[in-house]
C-alpha cells in the first residue's frame, strides 16, 4: 500500500445519493463497503464529512440568518452525518469512533489529538465531526487541519468529478483533466480545489491532496495501492 494513514474528506451532498436532500441509506452502505476495502488492508482511516445535505451556514446567512448561528447549525449537521456514517461503518464490521470539535458527550467523544491518533493505531476508523468548532471555517479546512494534526500521509477528497480540470467538465465538453498539478499551478490558474484557507494549510505542511470520484467502485482502494486515479496536487 502506498499510504499508511489517510484523511478522507466527503461532502455532505455526497450522502444524498439520488435524493434532493438528507441521507440516502443505500449510498451510505456503498461508501461503507468502499472504506472497508482499505480498512481490510490495514490502512488507518480518518474521515471528515460536510453537512451541506442538511444545512449550509453560508446559504443561511444569504437568506438573512446570522452567519455565526448558521455556521454552528452547519456544524451540528456534520455531526448528524457523522453518526449516520458511523452506523453504516459499524454495520459493515468496522470499529469506529466519532469525535467532535463541539462537546456532545452523549453521542461522541470530544476531539483530542492523542486519543484520535491512538484510535487510528488500533485500527479504528475515526470520524471528525463539527468542523473545526469555529464559525467561518469550512469542513475542507477542518479536513486539512485534522489531517495535519494526526500526521495523515494524504488528503483524499472524494467528489462526484474524477479530478481537477482546466474548466468545469459538467459545462465544458473540451475541459482537460490534470493527472498531477502543483499547489502553485492551482493558484496561478485559479482552479477551485478547496477553499483558500484549507489549500494554503495543505501547501504549507506539504500534505498532498488527491481529488477523485468517490462514486466509482474501487477508486478508493486503487488510490491507496498507488494507482493514478483522479488528480494529485503536490508541492
Amino acid at each position: 500500500m502506498k499510504y499508511k494513514r489517510i484523511l478522507l474528506k466527503l461532502s455532505g451532498e455526497a450522502l444524498m445519493g439520488e435524493r434532493a436532500y438528507g441521507i440516502d441509506p443505500k449510498r451510505l452502505a456503498e461508501y461503507a463497503q468502499e472504506i472497508k476495502k482499505i480498512h481490510d488492508k490495514n490502512i488507518e482511516i480518518a474521515i471528515v464529512i460536510g453537512g451541506g445535505n442538511i444545512f449550509r451556514g453560508v446559504a443561511g446567512a444569504s437568506n438573512g440568518m446570522d452567519r455565526v448561528q448558521g455556521d454552528y447549525m452547519g456544524m451540528l449537521a456534520t455531526v448528524i452525518n457523522g453518526m449516520a456514517l458511523q452506523g453504516a461503518l459499524e454495520e459493515a464490521g468496522m470499529p469506529t469512533r466519532l469525535q467532535t470539535a463541539l462537546k456532545i458527550e452523549a453521542i461522541a467523544e470530544p476531539y483530542i489529538k492523542r486519543k484520535a491518533t491512538r484510535h487510528l493505531e488500533k485500527g479504528r476508523v475515526v470520524i471528525f465531526g463539527a468542523g473545526t468548532g469555529n464559525p467561518y471555517f469550512t469542513t475542507d479546512t477542518a479536513a486539512v487541519l485534522r489531517g495535519v494534526e494526526v500526521s495523515a500521509d494524504v488528503i483524499l477528497k472524494g467528489t462526484r468529478v474524477d479530478g481537477i480540470y482546466n474548466a468545469d467538465p459538467e459545462k465544458d465538453a473540451n475541459a482537460v483533466k490534470y493527472d498531477t498539478i502543483t499547489f502553485g499551478d492551482v493558484i496561478a490558474k485559479g482552479l477551485n480545489v478547496m477553499d483558500s484557507t484549507a489549500f494554503t494549510l495543505s501547501q504549507e505542511n506539504k500534505l498532498p491532496i488527491i481529488v477523485f470520484d468517490m462514486n466509482i467502485e474501487g477508486n478508493l482502494l486503487k488510490i491507496c495501492e498507488g494507482l493514478n486515479i483522479g488528480t494529485t496536487v503536490t508541492v
